[in-house]
């Protein structure tokens, strides 16, 4: 063998190995086949509807639980689906 014929086979590693990266950024990046939300999608705004009223404050702040807290009761917090 000589020392030329094994110079293909150094180059043809990085190659490989920039064409395999290549080939799966684009696999899973995808951005040609993406969805632009901003530009393809058409978002009507509505007026804001509510009302004055003051429901509740925030202000126990020293307190360490929330009152009516159910951490203890997981059965409670979590529900079968059948």
């Amino acid at each position: 063998m000589s020392d030329d014929s094994g110079l293909w086979l150094l180059a043809a590693g990085p190659a490989a190995a920039t064409g395999l990266y290549w080939a799966l950024y684009r696999y899973y990046r995808n951005t040609d086949k993406s969805h632009a939300f901003e530009r393809e999608t058409l978002v009507e705004a509505k007026p804001v509807t509510g009302d004055e009223r003051k429901v509740a404050t925030n202000n126990g702040t020293q307190e360490r639980r929330i009152r009516g807290d159910n951490v203890g009761e997981y059965r409670k917090r979590v529900s079968r689906t059948r």
